[in-house]
């Protein structure tokens, strides 16, 4: 057997010890190479508390009793990691680590870095090369360098794989039939990116990946990983961005993956009260230690190295920072200044973007954050946390509870709709409307909408008008383009079948036209992050419930006038205050026949007059439909100041 020093070089361990290996899954797990002229795998695993380590599988009965057959790993030295290399095993080997603890006791366990796990419930690594897939996205790379994100349109599709389609229970469509199935459906409607719920191996399928066991391994239940990179090199072709729902904050406590790995704490806390999650039954990560930073900021590069993925959605950042996040008094601690924040945490979510943007300058890093903590999208050096977008959760929640509320009762509610524009400028934002909030009983978002049957189209209609012409990126959970009216099953697939159904049907269309609309008007996008490129012509009419306002794109001579109204009372004759003169084009009406509204007459064109109104010099007068948005862009550009 060769030397283990032999397979890790002193730089490599080094770096991996000090938290700055940053491609570590190249050095760690398991390898297929040549020693000596002999073909075999090499196994690196960081363990410093183990006395004996040895890669077992069934080349060996899955036992070390056979010191002929098992793989022993030897210690580099007093790094803390082992390494070997097992003469004749190639590619698709399975194997686990045999880890004889401080104690002598023994446990098996998968690969950290493994790159493809068994299919559950078996729990076996896999030996899996990382390159051989021949990438045609090069056209989308070199777009993606030269067209940053922020002044771009984006439309996410949320996605949980399992159930988007679903022809029986655990019956999954695999990556490769995705790669057309979704992809094509995604360009149809309209989206720009796709963001798909956690891919990293998990051993139970109702967790949606956010319990994961292998953090190197895409989930081998939609097959292998040449699938999902035809996947993402589908969408890419096709101009569809890909995003993945990281978790960096917690993982799941199964025997065979991280928790007390070498038979002590080791990637989680030391300490019982830091370490546990009592929220999710899970361990937090210890971020304190430099080895975990290694296996984490090496593991966002690797889907971005390997897999070609766009950018991370980051998990539960709030449960990250906040040292008592959902504990009770009996597990609350402080930090070594005595406040409450996971310092060690804030430091790893700054390092972790610092470095994926070294090598990805392009890449989307979004934090799901529901904290206020302040300057999540400022750079590292200006002390912010150095994400390039961040959840308008609040938004989000305002905007839910607001629509919930019957019509009648709408005007005591109204801040509610336009409290967020008081910071909408603070962060860079996504508006999500997530899974979260179609699950565990919340209803699906169409079940959320008060009244009758039509009625409830009608209010989410009204609502997308709102959310697609408001300040903010975009991001929809499957289904509720057509209506879903059940919440989300995550154990079956959608409920296509809606689609024989005029309204849900009809719902599909609105989102479609909806999207494409966005996509082509750049005053709906392209100042989202600045106040610039939003104007409120009538805030205040609470009586009417009624709101106004008007998006601007770098040119003040294209931009979008927005009218919605929350009420169920119809106004036949509705004047609202415009800045230039000239023909208003109608874009867009929430409450035509097609979509499944009323079909109430709307002019397509409005001329403006020289008729003061809501602090304008111009004014066109139009019906508004109840519970509708409309859409008037200038259809000549001659803008007044006054």
């Amino acid at each position: 057997m060769q030397v283990a020093p032999t397979f890790v070089s002193p730089d490599d361990l080094y770096l991996y010890n000090t938290g700055q290996l940053f491609r570590a899954y190249r050095t760690f797990g398991a390898h297929s190479m040549e020693a000596g002229g002999t073909r075999g795998v090499r196994f690196v695993l960081w363990a410093p508390h183990a006395q004996e380590v040895f890669a077992v599988g069934d080349f060996c009965d899955w036992s070390s009793s056979d010191r002929t057959r098992a793989v022993a790993l030897e210690p580099v030295g007093t790094t803390g990691v082992w390494a070997g290399f097992g003469p004749g095993l190639s590619d698709g080997v399975r194997y686990k680590y045999e880890i004889a603890d401080a104690n002598g006791e023994r446990r098996l366990k998968s690969d950290p870095f493994a790159f493809r796990s068994e299919l559950r419930p078996n729990t076996a690594s896999v030996v899996s090369p990382l390159d051989g897939y021949d990438w045609q996205d090069r056209e989308w790379q070199q777009r993606k360098k030269q067209n940053p994100p922020y002044g771009r349109p984006m439309l996410i599709y949320e996605v949980h794989l399992a159930s988007w389609r679903m022809d029986a229970p655990e019956q999954f469509r695999d990556y490769a039939a995705l790669a057309d199935e979704l992809v094509d459906y995604v360009c149809e409607m309209g989206y720009t990116h796709i963001e798909v719920l956690p891919l990293a191996e998990h051993p139970l399928d109702r967790s949606w990946g956010y319990q994961a066991t292998g953090y190197y391994s895409a989930t081998s239940r939609y097959g292998p990983p040449e699938g999902l990179k035809k996947l993402v090199d589908s969408a890419h072709r096709r101009g569809i961005g890909v995003l993945l729902d990281w978790v960096c904050g917690h993982f799941c406590k199964d025997d065979h993956g991280l928790r007390r790995f070498d038979g002590s704490p080791l990637y989680e806390h030391a300490d019982y009260r830091r370490a546990e999650k009592p929220l999710w039954g899970t361990l937090a990560f210890d971020f304190g230690k430099p080895q975990v930073l290694s296996f984490l900021i090496s593991n966002a590069l690797f889907w971005m190295d390997v897999y070609h993925i766009d950018g991370l959605r980051v998990d539960a950042v709030a449960s990250m920072i906040d040292l008592n996040f959902d504990k009770p008094d009996s597990m609350k601690t402080v930090n070594r200044y005595g406040g409450t924040e996971d310092v060690e945490a804030l430091n790893f979510l700054r390092r972790l973007n610092e470095i994926v943007f070294r090598y990805y300058p392009e890449a989307l890093m979004m934090a799901e954050d529901s904290s206020s903590y302040p300057a999540v999208t400022s750079p590292t050096y200006l002390g912010g946390l150095g994400f390039n977008y961040k959840w308008n959760m609040g938004w989000m929640n305002d905007m839910l509870r607001y629509m919930e509320t019957d019509p009648a009762r709408r005007s005591a509610r109204h801040s509610l709709i336009t409290f967020s524009l008081h910071y909408a400028f603070s962060e860079n934002y996504v508006l999500p409307l997530s899974h979260d909030e179609v699950v565990h009983g919340k209803r699906s978002l169409l079940n959320k909408m008060p009244g009758a049957y039509e009625e409830k189209f009608s209010n989410l209609r009204l609502f997308y008008g709102y959310w697609m012409t408001h300040p903010g990126k975009k991001l929809l959970f499957m289904g509720g383009e057509f209506g879903q009216y059940d919440e989300w099953k995550d154990d079956a697939g959608l409920d296509w079948d809606l689609l024989r159904y005029p309204l849900h049907d009809g719902m599909r269309k609105y989102a479609a036209d909806l999207n494409r609309l966005y996509v082509r008007e750049p005053a709906l996008w392209e100042n989202d992050h600045s106040p610039d490129g939003f104007e409120w012509i009538d805030v205040n009419n609470a009586d009417q419930s009624m709101l106004s306002f008007q998006r601007n794109g770098k040119s003040r001579h294209r931009s979008v006038v927005v009218a919605c109204n929350f009420s169920r009372t119809a106004y036949s004759v509705y004047r609202i205050g415009v800045t230039g003169a000239g023909t208003y084009r109608l874009l867009l009406n929430s409450d035509i026949a097609d979509y499944g509204g009323s079909g109430v007459f709307v002019p397509e064109y409005a001329e403006a007059h020289r008729i003061p109104m809501h602090g304008k010099p111009y004014s066109i007068e139009i019906p508004v439909p109840a519970l509708c948005v409309l859409l008037w862009p200038s259809e000549t550009a001659s803008p007044e100041a006054g």
